[in-house]
């Protein structure tokens, strides 16, 4: 979605804006104002039902979903990467290294729950509003309610992980009504994205069905990856391998032959894409950009971004002998950039100096601050990896191999001497296989935490490199002070904060 899509995007995102703050002062006006746009009045087109979703898909640009909130909770807080850049630029963010957050500090968890309960909040607009189209092609309208449901499922899917108990809004609140919410259970919460993501499936087309001016939209095979990352969070075991087996058996989707690839322009929106935040460098705005290339880029020479969110020594260890994923995964000193425009010079004010080479993005419009790259939130090997690990649990280790050894076959290549076949039928060991596959996989693309806390390992690896876990607390980081503050004492603490 290069083109016109963003634009419809960013005007919509000022419709949403407007319907946030409408009729909060009703009686303010005697005279019934003229040509105001507000959520009662805007669903009179099918175009006003696309840019209602568009706005929705906008929210996963924003600097607290793509950034240092979105990285600091996710790659930041585990063994595999460290904070970066120089030890006083952001110092806020050591507390993911050491794990010295509170309730109050630092903003980036505040900024995560921020933004994520904004993509609700308009993914909830459109589902409320869409309905209200007086005439609309309904196969449309079903299509695009389920894209706006997809969202809120991610949305909430990120939440309930992090947090734990959540306020559950499903449809449009006022101010006063937003600040009296309360938090429902983890299962309640679930229900809704399970829900949510069911009904994706049943109305969404297949990545195959969309015009091309439509790529990157939610597809069935989004919406059923994402349920079976859900279940296998669940422990659902049969559940995860039924909908990572539709996504396996649709024929959609493939792994690319070079690992390298994934991560460059061409490797956009290809045949191992399930689902990628969209993302461009416009030539006269920062309208389509996110900054997730930005933060992580190469600090110093050439001068590329902040260096933020560095690989760690770990993480470089976790790779076996000549696994290429290590090399795709790291940008050390000394090395020539990917397109051979540059060699990374050293800076002697970064630690642990490398960066992560998947967020590295060739030179574009208005530089730094126009981050062009998607983000590839769920890739097909990812599925592979779920059904693996889901057909392990459920007593069928060889058919688990079948889609392991197909993750290991792509990374080796033509190279016969490395990364060799997994063949332990045990369960236990292939589980614990299937897991270390996932980590150098999936390496700095914002999984680890996710994967560490669901698979009960967050406590040893943590400690295992010298970190303050508190078994019973740091599974869940704290519910943001001012959210309490705001709803008055409805919204009470987790556990340990």
């Amino acid at each position: 979605m290069r083109n016109q899509y963003f634009f419809r995007m960013t005007a919509s995102v000022m419709l949403v804006f407007m319907f946030a703050n409408s009729c909060q002062n009703g009686d303010f006006l005697e005279v019934k104002p003229q040509g105001v746009i507000n959520a009662n009045n805007y669903f009179q087109t099918k175009d006003h039902a696309i840019w209602s979703v568009n706005a929705t898909y906008n929210a996963l640009r924003d600097w607290n979903l793509t950034s240092l909130p979105w990285l600091a909770m996710t790659d930041i807080v585990t063994d595999d990467a460290v904070k970066g850049s120089f030890p006083a630029d952001a110092q806020r963010l050591t507390a993911f290294d050491d794990f010295s957050w509170d309730p109050g500090f630092p903003e980036d968890i505040r900024g995560s729950w921020r933004g994520h309960y904004q993509g609700i909040f308009r993914a909830n607009v459109a589902i409320d509003g869409i309905p209200k189209v007086p005439v609309m092609d309904e196969t449309l309208r079903k299509r695009l309610i389920a894209e706006a449901k997809f969202l809120r499922a991610h949305f909430y899917f990120n939440l309930v992980r992090w947090f734990g108990d959540l306020p559950l809004i499903t449809r449009p609140l006022t101010q006063d009504e937003f600040y009296t919410q309360t938090r429902a259970s983890v299962a309640e919460v679930y229900q809704l994205i399970v829900g949510d993501l069911t009904e994706a499936v049943a109305s969404l087309p297949e990545k195959s069905a969309y015009a091309p001016e439509e790529l990157g939209r939610a597809t069935k095979g989004s919406a059923r990856g994402l349920l079976a990352k859900v279940h296998l969070t669940q422990k659902d075991y049969a559940n995860a391998e039924k909908y990572a087996l539709e996504v396996i058996n649709s024929n959609e989707y493939a792994l690319l032959t070079d690992y390298t690839k994934i991560f460059l322009p061409e490797g956009e929106n290809s045949s191992e894409s399930v689902f990628e935040v969209q993302a461009t460098a416009l030539e006269a705005s920062y309208a389509g950009a996110t900054a997730w290339n930005m933060v992580q880029g190469v600090r110093g020479t050439p001068n590329l971004g902040w260096g933020f969110n560095l690989p760690s020594d770990d993480l470089m260890k976790a790779f076996e002998f000549g696994d290429p994923r290590r090399d795709a995964t790291a940008l050390l000193v000394g090395e020539a950039l990917p397109d051979g425009s540059a060699l990374v010079e050293d800076n002697p004010q970064i630690e642990n100096e490398r960066y992560n080479q998947k967020a590295w993005t060739p030179a574009h419009a208005l530089l730094q601050d126009n981050g062009p790259s998607n983000i590839r939130m769920l890739r097909y090997a990812d599925v592979l990896l779920i059904a693996a690990e889901a057909l392990n649990e459920n007593g069928k280790a060889q058919q688990a191999l079948t889609y392991l050894n197909a993750v290991r076959a792509r990374a080796r290549g033509t190279r016969r001497n490395i990364l060799p076949d997994v063949t332990v039928t045990d369960k236990d060991a292939l589980r614990q296989r299937i897991w270390q596959e996932r980590r150098v996989e999936l390496a700095m693309e914002q999984q680890r935490w996710f994967d560490l806390v669901r698979t009960g390992q967050a406590e040893t690896r943590m400690k295992a490199v010298g970190k303050n876990f508190l078994k019973g607390k740091h599974e869940l980081f704290p519910i943001p002070q001012t959210e309490i503050d705001l709803g008055g004492g409805n919204l009470q603490q987790n556990q340990g904060y």
